[in-house]
């Protein structure tokens, strides 16, 4: 299985300056969750952000012009290799925007936090066609930060 797990918000950011610009109470949950003991797929900048391997997966990151070697950690040069790399294995596309925009019609599934905000960024998931996926919500979710704000776990699934 191929698939990909983003979090964005109304207006589609998922970055800004290079981070994520908001830290949501156990909004990552899902992605340890979903991802651990599987294969994580991830552009160079969105592996710099972490700044390390995550832990209890395999972590390939798509990268032209850098390297990065660590335990349970490699380097390819395309989204295909990462692919080829992964086995058999489960995959998730972690980001960053090109790899999701580059993913898009390769996933069977894509596991979405959509936040009910618009936030400031720079950073944006790219368009997709809704009617190539079947939509369902798992969750949803509120929590009481400065402000009350809510969010939907959403899983779609490609259409067969």
């Amino acid at each position: 299985m191929i698939a990909l797990i983003v979090a964005y918000t109304k207006n589609r950011v998922i970055g800004k300056d290079g981070q994520i610009p908001w830290r949501i109470k156990g909004e990552q949950r899902r992605f340890k969750e979903l991802t651990t003991g599987n294969v994580v797929v991830m552009g160079r900048r969105s592996y710099e952000e972490i700044g390390h391997p995550l832990p209890n997966r395999y972590n390939i990151i798509v990268s032209n012009t850098q390297r990065f070697e660590a335990e349970n950690c490699t380097t390819v040069g395309s989204l295909s290799e990462a692919i080829q790399a992964a086995g058999d294995r489960d995959i998730y596309i972690s980001g960053g925007a090109g790899l999701y925009r580059e993913a898009i019609d390769l996933v069977d599934k894509m596991y979405i936090t959509e936040i009910d905000a618009e936030i400031e960024g720079d950073t944006y998931f790219p368009e997709f066609d809704t009617e190539q996926f079947t939509r369902e919500v798992e969750e949803h979710v509120i929590v009481d930060l400065p402000d009350i704000l809510s969010y939907d776990y959403v899983t779609y699934t490609r259409k067969k």
